[in-house]
């Protein structure tokens, strides 16, 4: 046990309950770490062959796509080897991988790192909370990220904590982990976390059946020492530090889409979307996609629809969905209302004086695809001087072109997906219904294979090295062991 840790932005402080250790496991079980020898960073490619997927993404700004190759071809699909390596609960959220390593965190904070060439379990770190909180309706859906080193990764657990473990053995750093919420029984964390520059990223939520009170959050902290550098409340925003959430008068506008808080390339500025709550233009942005100074301190601009009050009685929400940043100063924000909405930064509201109470102003609205609701991260392809944009719900998959900055179909089809990703020209679509890894050529849509794989939820697939990593399952069937995350490697 450690002593309270104060959360302090700016003069504002905030002390919150001690934040808890917790432990390393050899495997799935003993005392002594698998390795006490850490291994030498990772690049993140080698002569074009993609090595490592360090985050939910690839990479800050969240494009989940690369020209590089992940050591998977078209022609080899067929001779990829499964190897299905139980782990201590339910992967419903993206694995990352480093290297030889995948590592990746069960719905109740357990998070493991997997060798593998073998499937063998290096480490399995047990967040302190677990003996409390597993079976309860108290989780997590976050995906880790990678320290830039290579040397960490940051977990989340469902007791609102943020962990920062050796790679190597799963230890806990010193001064860590990081409690973000004064309540972590309304509030969520259960979006990807980030890592930019010197800050880890992370964003909060509510639980199914919007119980109040919360807010949703968005909250950056030093990658070293865990100091809080800032703090953006979706309500009560003048209020920029972790408040007690029945403190607020106002409830809800979650940040729950899977990719966070996404990082504008070259400014660092972050975006994300909030869902049903008050807006009043001022110190409440319910079902809003705002843009934040990179230390989330200040809101600097905003985008909310013109239905935001019907979209607010009738939950739907606009962060169901992380906003895309598609390049060229194009945003793309999909959600609950089954649309597609294309915006521009330069046409975000500022919020100073009356201009942060306007809505409207999307440049572009179409359906999403099978006219569904969406709840994945899009997959951003640059190549060359063309930007392709594929988009999944229930209902389909569907790539877009971006020209002339409008977004213009492609190529679709009715498999549904989740968060897709494209590596080496491949693009790689998990159907969480039990369709398994529809592989596609990213550019036709041509079907190239379907790796098979049993039935999820959030689930999404990682890439490198000559391997596929995914898991399987449903986070709120409330599992606490008995998981499975999947593997395929070439060769």
């Amino acid at each position: 046990m450690r002593l309270t840790r104060s959360l302090v932005v700016g003069a504002a402080a905030a002390a919150l309950a001690p934040a808890a250790c917790g432990s390393t496991e050899a495997g799935v079980s003993g005392a002594t770490p698998a390795t006490t020898t850490e291994p030498a960073p990772a690049a993140r490619t080698a002569a074009g062959r993609l090595t490592d997927w360090p985050m939910f993404g690839l990479s800050p700004s969240r494009p989940g796509a690369t020209n590089a190759s992940p050591g998977i071809t078209a022609p080899g699909l067929g001779g990829l080897h499964r190897r299905q390596v139980a782990v201590p609960g339910t992967v419903d959220s993206g694995p990352i991988i480093l290297g030889g390593t995948a590592y990746a965190t069960t719905t109740y904070g357990k998070t493991v790192a997997v060798d593998l060439a073998t499937g063998r379990l290096r480490w399995t770190f047990t967040p302190s909370s677990f003996g409390r909180l597993a079976g309860s309706a108290q989780i997590t859906n976050a995906s880790p990220a990678a320290d830039p080193s290579r040397r960490w990764i940051f977990a989340a657990s469902p007791d609102g904590a943020i962990h920062k473990l050796s790679a190597a053995d799963g230890r806990e750093a010193p001064g860590w982990p990081v409690t973000i919420t004064r309540d972590a029984t309304h509030e969520k964390l259960t979006s990807s976390l980030n890592v930019s520059g010197s800050r880890v990223i992370a964003t909060m939520g509510g639980y199914v059946g919007d119980a109040p009170p919360y807010q949703g959050k968005v909250v950056t902290l030093d990658r070293g020492s865990g100091h809080i550098d800032g703090v953006f409340n979706s309500l009560c925003s003048d209020r920029a530090t972790i408040i007690v959430p029945w403190s607020c008068a106002a409830s809800d506008a979650a940040i729950w889409g899977r990719a966070g808080a996404v990082v504008l390339p070259g400014s660092g500025d972050l975006l994300a979307a909030t869902s049903n709550g008050p807006f009043d233009g001022v110190h409440n942005w319910g079902d809003s996609v705002v843009r934040l100074s990179p230390d989330a301190r200040r809101l600097l601009a905003h985008w909310t629809p013109a239905q935001q009050a019907a979209y607010e009685a009738g939950d739907v929400d606009v962060g169901s969905a992380s906003p895309a940043y598609l390049g060229g100063g194009l945003v793309l924000q999909g959600g609950k209302d089954s649309r597609l909405h294309l915006l521009a930064l330069s046409r975000l509201y500022g919020t100073t004086g009356a201009a942060g109470r306007r809505l409207g102003g999307d440049l572009q609205v179409l359906p999403t695809p099978g006219g569904q609701m969406m709840f994945t991260a899009p997959a951003v392809w640059h190549d060359g001087s063309r930007t392709t944009v594929v988009v999944t719900t229930g209902g389909g998959t569907t790539a877009y072109a971006v020209r002339e900055s409008r977004l213009r179909p492609l190529w679709g089809n009715a498999h549904a997906g989740t968060s897709p990703v494209i590596a080496g020209g491949l693009l790689y679509v998990y159907d969480p219904t039990g369709g398994g890894v529809r592989v596609y050529r990213a550019a036709t849509g041509r079907s190239v294979g379907t790796l098979k794989a049993g039935v999820g939820h959030w689930n999404s697939p990682a890439v490198g090295g000559g391997h596929l990593v995914l898991g399987e399952g449903d986070a709120n069937d409330h599992q606490t062991n008995g998981g499975v995350l999947d593997i395929w490697s070439a060769g």
